[in-house]
């Protein structure tokens, strides 16, 4: 039993840089092709599971503790809304996009879309991350 668990966490420290790069790619391709802010927090969340089951769940909770969550779950609604906000106080309707740059459109479209992404991928993220420990300490307390 032993062995099995050494050869897991092997595994598990190899793969983990490549799933959070992964979750890096879906985040940042998202606005060419599949993939975007709610696949990318999904695939980083599942990293942390990952490790989570292999390491132990107070290992994980140290290195994303419950207010550190809290700051991504908040920030990447306060990304998503500023970007709001930002586009009413240039001229436009919230999340027009156009306004963020007038004299190319399709830059502001462009910057609006990653922007409001990257918001989401926080939230997604820290949320599910969330959920999952919520769902361990249920277990434990049960």
């Amino acid at each position: 039993m032993k062995r099995q668990n050494s050869i897991l966490r092997v595994v598990t420290k190899t793969l983990m840089p490549l799933i959070l790069l992964f979750a890096l790619y879906v985040q940042f391709h998202g606005d060419f092709g599949p993939g975007g802010g709610f696949q990318a927090g999904v695939i980083f969340a599942a990293g942390l599971v990952l490790y989570a089951l292999v390491f132990g769940i107070e290992r994980a909770r140290e290195i994303l503790p419950a207010p550190l969550l809290r700051i991504g779950i908040s920030m990447g609604v306060l990304i998503y809304a500023g970007v709001g906000v930002a586009c009413m106080l240039l001229g436009g309707n919230f999340l027009d996009y156009d306004v963020l740059d007038h004299h190319h459109p399709e830059h502001g479209q462009h910057l609006g879309i990653f922007l409001v992404e990257l918001g989401v991928g926080f939230t997604v993220g820290a949320v599910m991350t969330t959920i999952f420990f919520a769902f361990t300490d249920r277990r434990r307390s049960g």
